[in-house]
């Protein structure tokens, strides 16, 4: 790939063209808003100036609503050899284009698995997609130049290419990410009318539950509407754990003892099926998850904190597996959790200590 069109310069399109970018690939920005390409183009992205011809690859970066208007209007321009999309949502784009009539041998539908909170070309990096899914959905249709042009795309983003059915992944990403979004959003609207002392209460608990939920409302109103039926398939089985999980609370505050036995019984089996689902999240590098040893270490709110903490762990010849900072409320301080193999929790806590550092158990 020498070069490619990015049409849509928000957080992921910019992100996409910045590490192509990076790699030498020449790319051209497009977006009905020019001022944001504008901006992508100041960011290093590319150029905002239209191609001279056909590009290599054109990477739709559009919502999943206008996917296929703007996939169609590319196609019958002819401004690619090879065309591909990064909506969330695939089976519906391909069946609109499908409908029209269009050649889907030089199309590939795509999906990177990565994103933020924030949203435009400001929020893009080079590095997004690094160490991620990138899901392609290439039919028996695409043609093999197409699906080559899409893995150095991948390869050039550094992430993971994983290739699925294009119905197959609209139901898992329902459940792995625009489920849980709404669940994110349902919990964190509880919050909205609480009283401020029962909000200064929170801690990282609720923080991981809500983090999401700060993501922006009309985006993802454009992904929920793309796939509508899997979500809502999804949400009538928590909706209906909700109302056993509700009885069992109920039981729990009778006075008879059977009652409140059974309500402990419906408790204990939601929280172990959640054990049993949990356990099977991917954890680092994709592999099964694993037990970690916790060390926690308090420290103030400073610069410099943590690269001691890793400076150190690293002279006591301890890799930090993953790490959890808690924020305490109200106060210039905070406890970071440092996970670690089992073994060597203890090797890392005698050595920070050592060190100076505060050790909680």
């Amino acid at each position: 790939m020498r070069t490619a069109l990015v049409i849509g310069t928000g957080l992921i399109g910019t992100s996409a063209a910045l590490a192509l970018s990076q790699r030498g690939v020449t790319v051209h920005l497009a977006d009905h808003d020019a001022e944001q390409a504008r901006t992508a183009a100041a960011l290093g992205a590319g150029t905002d100036e239209a191609p001279d011809g056909p590009v290599d690859l054109a990477i739709v970066a559009a919502p999943p609503a206008h996917v296929a208007d703007v996939l169609a209007d590319a196609m019958r321009r002819g401004v690619a050899r090879g065309y591909l999309d990064v909506a969330s949502v695939k089976g519906g784009p391909r069946r609109e284009l499908e409908a029209r009539g269009l050649d889907l041998s030089v199309y590939i539908g795509s999906h990177p698995m990565s994103g933020r909170e924030k949203s435009g070309p400001l929020a893009a990096t080079g590095d997004l997609f690094e160490g991620r899914p990138w899901v392609l959905t290439p039919t028996r249709d695409t043609d093999t130049e197409v699906l080559n042009l899409a893995l150095e795309l991948v390869s050039h983003c550094r992430a993971v290419p994983v290739v699925m059915d294009a119905d197959a992944h609209d139901r898992a990403v329902a459940l792995v990410s625009h489920m849980p979004h709404l669940v994110s959003s349902l919990v964190a609207a509880r919050l909205e009318h609480a009283e401020e002392a029962a909000v200064r209460l929170c801690g990282q608990g609720i923080r991981d539950v809500t983090r999401i939920a700060a993501s922006d409302p009309g985006m993802w109103i454009d992904i929920l509407s793309a796939n509508p039926g899997p979500v809502a398939d999804l949400l009538t089985d928590v909706a209906a754990d909700l109302e056993e999980t509700v009885r069992a609370l109920r039981a729990l505050q009778s006075a008879d003892e059977d009652k409140r036995r059974d309500g402990t019984t419906g408790i204990e089996d939601v929280l172990r099926r959640g054990n049993a689902g949990q356990v099977r999240v991917p954890g680092k590098h994709g592999s099964a998850p694993r037990a970690y040893e916790v060390v926690a270490v308090l420290i103030d709110d400073q610069p410099g904190q943590l690269a001691r903490i890793f400076a150190d762990a690293g002279r006591a010849g301890v890799n930090i597996e993953d790490v959890r900072i808690e924020h305490a409320t109200g106060q210039q301080a905070g406890l970071v959790q440092l996970m670690v193999e089992p073994k060597a929790a203890p090797v890392l806590s005698a050595a920070l200590r050592d060190r100076g550092w505060a050790i909680r158990q």
